[in-house]
């Protein structure tokens, strides 16, 4: 886990932002320009623009220029990451309950 920590830290942050959230939610649908995603929010498009470059300086998306139009394409492995990381924070947990449960159950037994 420790060896992908600061990936997965960048990640996290990127996804606080809820603009930055609904960006990722739009791009699942498919490759759109910025300016088509820009419209969508209610800020100048400098603005968006710094929650592109945050995503994409974080592996989230990554952009693609043709003539004058950029294009954001989601990262799905990037977001696999993010996946892997929460099935090794479930194995921990499932485990501590499991044993939690396991010592509760004996100390009802030695009650009884």
């Amino acid at each position: 886990m420790a060896q992908y920590s600061e990936a997965v830290d960048g990640v996290f942050v990127a996804l606080a932002d809820p603009t930055r959230r609904s960006v990722i939610r739009r791009l699942g649908r498919g490759p759109t320009s910025v300016g088509e995603l820009a419209g969508e929010f209610p800020m100048t498009l400098p603005s968006f623009m710094k929650h592109v470059r945050t995503l994409e300086s974080n592996g989230l998306i990554r952009t693609v220029k043709t003539g004058r139009v950029r294009t954001c394409v989601l990262n799905r492995e990037r977001l696999a990451l993010v996946d892997d990381w929460l099935a090794e924070q479930r194995a921990v947990w499932e485990e501590r309950t499991d044993r939690l449960e396991s010592l509760v159950a004996d100390l009802m037994e030695e009650e009884q």
